[in-house]
């Protein structure tokens, strides 16, 4: 019997419903190589080969959507019967001289361009002439297909330990995803429509008392940051579909000091870098609010989702960054202590609460608000939610190498959102803390400004809690 087909959850449905040309829900990635490393030499079409070799039994990589009709329900996988390479991994070459300048200008404008729902959602594009010897990768797959820790996971498909070695994840043969018909979609769609009232009431009594806690909470002063709280700066608004990218490199093993001197956590110190970050980037431009930003940072909740299906596993956490408090040290201690309040306040919410009320995104409604949203320019007009989106990733503790050639840094690239129009990402990668910044191009025209201080208010911090 062919298996059965698979239907996106509500959460991996609703980053397609969210996305419009000016809000795209794809993640990208920088993958800087050291081509010299593979066995026999460099060459694009190599390269290629065995990206597809390596690609063929991964559904993620050869599966497609399937609309359901009339939009009744979230849309379906399916094989691509017509699955091809080249349709997905290409070739450039960066213009002289080749540096970073010029690799961030190419990258923001792959990461502007939209992705073809008729095929499977990724791409891959092979930079090449970065540094004179180096060759980039950059890697665009779609939200609803991923999340942070699972496009990690589907990295390992094209990852080794050696150059020469097989990836650290082999798939297995798989059989053929069962392509169903209109009449069976059209069938299920009414099915679920139906029992939604149902799967509705078992959330309300949860939920509410969920609200109840929480507003205990915050009368005792334990609950995480309110949304809608946050003060406005010039990257909160209504954003275009323009992109501009930056990164940057950290000392893992220097963050690692400081946790260790002051007894936080390795997030604790990425989230006060980023504070000081954002407070020197605001600072100098005359733009730094009296009042501390405030952050969503997502969190995996892979390890206790009861949930099988689904790409994404994850819920949120609001914070504030402590843009307000010129010393790290104590931008620091309070960043400890709201991370303390603000995870004992989200293990308190059911892991597959986002993901339970997401079921009820309708495809058809959820698309119309959001376009509505963006054209009545609303994001300029309430209170702001939240400032930019901050992701800590964890990635692997030692080299890597992609397809033979050894990975030099991997920069990871969060999708923005109307009234936020940044995304910091941070992966640690074999000793070091790569830095990766997605912006809306009018909203922060050049990342660069603001990535660059990360290095600086890490040595700060450090020098301030460990010494020189």
């Amino acid at each position: 019997m062919l298996p059965r087909m698979e239907r996106l959850s509500g959460l991996d449905a609703s980053f397609l419903y969210l996305e419009t040309p000016e809000q795209l829900m794809h993640v990208c990635a920088l993958l800087v190589l050291d081509p010299a490393t593979m066995p026999g030499g460099y060459s694009f079409d190599k390269m290629k080969e065995r990206i597809n070799e390596r690609v063929g039994n991964v559904a993620h990589f050869t599966r497609k959507l399937r609309k359901v009709p009339l939009r009744l329900d979230h849309p379906v996988w399916v094989d691509d019967d017509h699955f091809d390479i080249d349709r997905h991994v290409h070739r450039m070459a960066l213009p002289a001289p080749g540096g970073y300048d010029e690799l961030v200008e190419l990258a923001g404008h792959l990461a502007g361009l939209p992705m073809d729902r008729n095929r499977p959602l990724w791409e891959m594009v092979v930079i090449e002439g970065y540094l004179d010897d180096q060759v980039v990768v950059f890697s665009k797959m779609h939200h609803a297909t991923v999340d942070g820790v699972s496009g990690s996971n589907l990295i390992s498909h094209l990852c080794s330990l050696e150059a020469d070695a097989p990836p650290l994840v082999q798939a297995e043969p798989r059989t053929p995803q069962r392509r169903p018909g209109d009449l069976e979609l059209v069938g299920r769609a009414v099915v679920s429509t139906l029992t939604k009232p149902w799967q509705a009431a078992k959330l309300l009594a949860p939920t509410g008392q969920l609200v109840t806690r929480t507003v205990e909470r915050a009368r005792r002063g334990e609950a995480m940051a309110a949304p809608f709280t946050a003060p406005r700066t010039s990257f909160n608004g209504t954003i275009t579909g323009h992109r501009s990218v930056g990164f940057a490199d950290m000392s893992l093993v220097d963050v690692k000091a400081i946790k260790t001197a002051t007894g936080t956590t390795v997030n604790d110190v990425v989230l006060t870098v980023a504070g000081g970050a954002l407070h020197s980037y605001l600072e100098e431009r005359g733009e730094l609010p009296e009042v501390s930003l405030m952050a969503t940072v997502p969190v995996s909740v892979r390890e206790t989702s009861v949930r099988n299906g689904g790409a994404n596993k994850v819920s949120a956490l609001f914070t504030k960054l402590g843009t307000d408090i010129a010393d790290p040290v104590e931008r620091l201690k309070m960043m400890s202590e709201a991370n303390r309040k603000a995870k004992e306040h989200h293990q308190a919410i059911s892991a597959d609460a986002l993901q339970d009320w997401a079921e009820f995104a309708a495809p058809r409604t959820f698309g119309l608000a959001v376009r509505a949203y963006a054209g009545l320019r609303l994001a300029e007009r309430h209170p702001v939610v939240h400032n930019l989106v901050i992701s800590n990733v964890p990635g692997p503790p030692v080299p890597l190498y992609f397809n033979g050639a050894r990975i030099d840094a991997l920069y990871p690239l969060g999708p923005v959102f109307h009234g936020a129009g940044v995304n910091v990402t941070v992966m640690s990668h074999a000793g070091d803390i790569n830095v990766g910044i997605m912006a809306c191009r009018e909203s922060m025209p050049d990342p660069h400004q603001l990535v660059q201080y990360f290095p600086a208010a890490l040595a700060d911090l450090k020098e301030r809690t460990v010494g020189a």
